[in-house]
């Protein structure tokens, strides 16, 4: 469930979107990732991630500081989780496209809503972490995901299994459905929305208490949820960005992954509210451009 800039390998990959009503955000979308990179190509890489952002700016990436765990700990509390899905600095409007190139954990992010001005920032990535990638790729990411803000996540090699998991949130362009960034290709290369490839990964949903009935989710064919407990210790501010309670599903497996078209996975909003069991995940759903 990534794209990236060389040849690489990434496993065990959690993702996670959620609606959040934030205390001083409002309502807002948040979305994790993380997986383990291993870095087969001979110099610097990048995964690449697009993301349905209303506008997103380095402000809005999320240091989980000595929690790396938080999407761990979503994943072990929906243990055992289900099989295979069925079917399975806000930027003013007016303003010239912006491009960031900023630090966060291990890697150097390079972010816009422009794709063609990622790659036109790429000299200023440190050359330690400045990856070789084809133009083609964010030619790409300009035609198939129009309006989506593209981060390209630089790393080195002694870097990439460190990385912590990235937090971000942003106003989400379409209200109506949760989106999770999801398409795969780890050669470097331009990927073929719709075609199989192999998928292995958590995919994990979060609401607010206040936005669902006290017994949401726990009753005992709720296999696939879990009401969070987060540490006492966790700051404030990071606790905010997080949900109460979250549902999961496992697609695949490391021996077996599924063979999936390539794209997104999206979940009504609507559904994801309803209680009405495992049947919420039969609504998660591939989509291409």
């Amino acid at each position: 469930m990534c794209v990236s800039a060389d040849y690489a390998d990434f496993r065990g990959t959690i993702v996670y979107a959620g609606r959040r009503n934030h205390p001083r955000l409002g309502r807002i979308e948040v979305l994790g990732y993380q997986n383990t990179a291993l870095n087969l190509a001979a110099g610097p890489n990048a995964m690449l991630l697009h993301l349905p952002a209303a506008g997103v700016g380095p402000e809005h990436f999320v240091d989980v500081g000595r929690h790396a765990d938080v999407l761990t700990r979503m994943s072990d509390a929906l243990t055992p989780v289900s099989a295979s899905a069925d079917g399975m600095d806000w930027m003013e409007q007016g303003t010239p496209p912006q491009v960031h190139v900023f630090e966060h954990d291990v890697y150097t992010v390079v972010l816009a809503e422009d794709p063609m001005r990622v790659y036109a920032a790429l000299e200023r990535v440190p050359p330690h972490r400045r990856p070789r990638v084809s133009p083609e790729l964010f030619e790409f990411y300009a035609t198939a995901f129009p309006g989506h803000a593209v981060a390209l996540c630089c790393f080195d090699n002694r870097d990439a299994r460190r990385a912590k998991p990235l937090l971000l949130w942003y106003e989400p362009r379409d209200p109506s459905r949760l989106v999770v960034p999801a398409i795969d290709c780890h050669t470097g290369g331009v990927p073929r929305l719709g075609s199989p490839v192999g998928r292995d990964h958590l995919v994990v949903f979060g609401v607010d208490d206040e936005d669902v009935a006290d017994d949401w989710g726990l009753g005992p064919e709720h296999l696939c949820s879990a009401v969070m407990q987060w540490p006492g210790g966790m700051r404030h501010q990071l606790r905010e960005f997080l949900p109460d309670r979250v549902v999961g599903v496992r697609i695949g497996d490391l021996d077996r992954p599924d063979l999936l078209a390539n794209g997104d996975f999206a979940i009504d909003h609507a559904a994801l509210l309803a209680d009405d069991g495992l049947t919420r995940l039969g609504s998660l759903r591939l989509i291409t451009p």
